[in-house]
């Protein structure tokens, strides 16, 4: 007797079991609708201008970031974040192309906070349409901080005496080996609270009506967890996974971009950075208790 013709061939187009045959039909029959995707993107680290490694800067998340609101047309990407922040022009500057490119390609913005997002955390979290926080997460520190030292007094010890030659009088301005003048702490305040209103007009535009009365708001102080959504700096408790899954099904599939290792780094080695980097790194984190 004849051998049943098969319904498909076998063929590594189709597969030889019924589960990989269907899914090469789901693959080449256009009116099967394939489950909802979401892209995720880790971002996790201090933020700083420059290609210094675990740091998180415009240049080096542009490709990552434009490949996660194009491709396979997600339904959305998440942001996983844990940042002290950084750098207000670089946060500012991923901001702004979160932003772009979830309107260029009309995608919803999901931010989930692990350890921390304040400061340029913060900053970045803001640029989601939603922002979910775990029970123990840091949020908010919504100001603009500068940190030196001061040599001068060391070096008169050391008979160490400066020369600085400058065409213009505020070229030297905070010298950290001459006494601090009080016309250069003027003038940082007034850098610093330009900075400051441009992060807060970020926050109020973004959270909008969200946001409490809370008079603390924009004074560098954090909240933890629910105290965040207290405020509306955050909009919910909970995790990624979950989360996605309660808003798109539970077939939504999930996908992770992130920045391009170096040879060096996919095989564990680390290219050694200044001390005073590690140090301004630490800094950030400490600040947090991390």
């Amino acid at each position: 007797m004849a051998t049943p013709a098969r319904l498909f061939p076998t063929s590594p187009l189709f597969g030889r079991d019924q589960n990989s045959t269907w899914q090469g039909m789901k693959r080449f029959i256009p009116f099967l609708k394939s489950p909802p995707t979401v892209n995720v993107v880790a971002l996790s680290g201090a933020i700083a201008s420059g290609g210094r490694i675990g740091t998180l800067n415009d240049a080096g998340l542009a490709s990552t970031l434009t490949k996660a609101f194009k491709k396979g047309k997600p339904a959305a990407v998440a942001l996983q974040l844990n940042s002290p922040g950084g750098s207000p022009a670089q946060s500012s500057l991923i901001g702004a192309r979160i932003r772009r490119l979830a309107e260029e390609n009309d995608v919803p913005v999901f931010a989930f906070v692990e350890d921390v997002a304040a400061s340029g955390g913060y900053w970045l979290a803001a640029s989601a349409d939603e922002i979910f926080v775990d029970a123990t997460s840091i949020v908010g520190s919504i100001g603009v901080i500068s940190a030196s030292f001061g040599f001068n007094e060391l070096m008169q010890r050391q008979g160490i005496e400066r020369r600085v030659h400058t065409a213009g009088k505020d070229k030297s301005m905070l010298d950290p080996f001459r006494p601090e003048r009080p016309a250069d702490v003027k003038r940082l305040k007034a850098l610093q609270a330009q900075i400051h209103d441009t992060f807060i007009d970020h926050v109020k535009s973004r959270r909008g009506a969200r946001l409490s009365e809370d008079g603390d708001l924009f004074t560098g102080e954090i909240w933890v967890g629910q105290k965040a959504i207290d405020v509306g700096l955050a909009d919910a408790i909970g995790h990624l996974v979950p989360v996605m899954k309660e808003r798109f099904g539970d077939k939504v599939r999930f996908n992770t971009f992130g920045p391009k290792r170096s040879l060096f780094q996919r095989f564990g080695v680390r290219v050694l950075t200044s001390a005073i980097d590690q140090l301004d790194e630490k800094a950030l984190w400490a600040r947090f208790g991390l």
